[in-house]
């Protein structure tokens, strides 16, 4: 079995993974969407814009790189939320 040759660059993943958490975090806010769901909510992102714009001519590579995007994104966010948290805290 070969694996797929991905062809992706830099500019993938520093452009679709905001739109990711921006599109994630207006879904949060327009359809008040537990926070339990958002983690598949950006999953779900990650694979769309993966699939059907970044790598719309390879399915394979566009659910690799999907799912990429999408916990990339979950990553990032878990980290903004936690290094805010911590500044908040240590400023008291």
């Amino acid at each position: 079995m070969n694996f797929p040759i991905i062809h992706t660059n830099f500019w993938d993943a520093v452009i679709a993974i905001p739109i990711i958490m921006i599109i994630t975090q207006l879904t949060k806010l327009i359809y008040h969407t537990p926070s339990k769901f958002v983690p598949t909510i950006a999953l779900f992102f990650g694979l769309f814009i993966s699939i059907f714009i970044s790598h719309r001519h390879d399915l394979l590579a566009g659910v690799l790189m999907g799912w990429f995007y999408g916990y990339a994104a979950i990553g990032n966010y878990a980290a903004l939320k936690t290094a805010i948290k911590s500044y908040r805290n240590a400023n008291k």
